[in-house]
């Protein structure tokens, strides 16, 4: 009720904001006749013209009529489909940063086309960011065709197969074919060199896991990515909605030396009990001065500078963090109650159901802390390289747009 009042008083908030694109839809269709006129090579001439437009000055918004046409020609003529007016608007929606609801078979991926192209022009790359690989690579061969056409290169990433150089990335290629469908229209090719192309389509996990891998390069020349300009997202809701918090996360074993954890469980079992205060309730155990004497005397090192004890050198925080996990592993985690020890390793016993949870570890070194004192052999932990959620990751880009056929849901 109070929705169809508002409307009544306001008028439709959307029929407002698409408005001025129908203007624009009567100026495209006005094209029409002048597109089909014109041959193959006049067509594929547009591309040089817009850019040479775009260096004199002009604004991809001065183009998006004419260039919003000229993927309308391309598209009859290549995969043999014409955008309706109503993907006309869907396309300059998406060229202005909006989220564009459209039902499952409205035609998501032929409206994507339009302002792909426009953006393209620029020459700063343009991504195509869709939920699972059958998806990316099924867009980029079926539209790839009048990107093709319209001399633009078209690179595909893949999360699911790896080769012997790494992970798998693609150029669309209409002369390659091959009985393999993995592999039909599509040039295997260095994975920067999907990224230096026009347009890029992959998942959202590979465009954030290649962020952080480029993060963790050594030099710029080992980096893939070059640049976040335009991203179009397919089913959004489910990549800044459903998933927009979860990490993704590199992570890799530690270079700890096992031999200090082992060094450490030695020398809390020859503590004495005026050499520690422990708290059950915080689950906390600290040394007294008593305590830190006597360490000290075993380690045959000091732990702090005694005329600045609140200074410490990188050697003596790594020597107390390992201390510290020993006292906790020592004192607060007992055997059969936390942790159980069957074939000669450490597995955690939920606190709430009492079942052993096989393949979990405790982190910061704890695991490694309990190993030791048990005398088994204590494994690397592994430790986080780099980490960002898909919506951080997301927010680089300097233009989002997004497809979904529930955005008002």
């Amino acid at each position: 009720m109070f929705k169809s009042l508002s409307k009544l008083i306001g008028g439709d908030p959307v029929r407002r904001q698409i408005k001025p694109f129908l203007l624009r839809v009567e100026a495209i269709n006005a094209l029409e006749p002048q597109m089909q006129a014109l041959s193959h090579e006049a067509l594929r001439a547009k591309t040089q013209e817009f850019r040479a437009r775009l260096d004199q000055g002009e604004t991809l918004d001065d183009l998006l009529v004419e260039a919003f046409a000229v993927v309308r020609e391309v598209a009859v003529r290549t995969i043999g489909l014409r955008h309706f007016d109503v993907q006309l608007i869907g396309g300059m929606a998406l060229h202005e940063g909006n989220i564009i609801e459209m039902r499952t078979g409205e035609g998501k991926t032929l409206v994507a086309t339009m302002p792909i192209y426009l953006n393209a022009l620029q020459g700063k790359g343009v991504h195509l960011v869709t939920v699972n690989d059958y998806l990316a690579r099924r867009d980029a061969r079926w539209m790839g065709a009048i990107f093709h056409f319209l001399g633009l290169s078209v690179g595909v990433l893949q999360e699911a197969a790896r080769t012997e150089n790494g992970r798998k990335a693609f150029i669309y290629d209409p002369s390659r074919v091959s009985a393999q469908e993995d592999v039909h229209q599509m040039r295997m090719v260095d994975r920067k060199l999907a990224y230096a192309a026009d347009v890029t389509y992959g998942t959202n996990n590979e465009f954030g896991f290649d962020y952080l891998r480029d993060n963790m390069a050594h030099s710029m020349q080992a980096r893939s990515q070059r640049g976040h300009n335009f991203a179009i997202l397919d089913e959004v809701d489910n990549i800044l909605i459903d998933e927009a918090r979860t990490p993704l996360i590199i992570s890799g074993p530690s270079h700890e030396d096992p031999e200090l954890y082992i060094r450490m469980a030695q020398v809390v079992k020859q503590l004495n009990p005026e050499d520690y205060e422990i708290n059950e309730r915080d689950r906390t155990v600290s040394l007294t001065e008593i305590g830190e004497d006597h360490v000290e005397r075993l380690l045959g090192v000091p732990l702090r500078d005694p005329d600045r004890p609140e200074d410490i050198t990188p050697e003596q925080a790594r020597l107390l963090g390992h201390l510290e996990q020993a006292l906790r592993a020592q004192f607060l985690f007992k055997r059969n109650k936390d942790y159980v020890v069957q074939g000669g390793r450490v597995i955690i016993v939920d606190e709430f159901t009492g079942r052993m949870m096989s393949g979990r570890r405790w982190s910061d070194g704890l695991h490694q802390a309990v190993e030791a004192k048990e005398g088994v052999r204590v494994r690397q932990e592994n430790v986080t390289y780099a980490t960002i959620t898909l919506q951080n990751y997301f927010r680089k880009y300097e233009k989002l747009a997004g497809m979904t056929g529930t955005a008002m849901t």
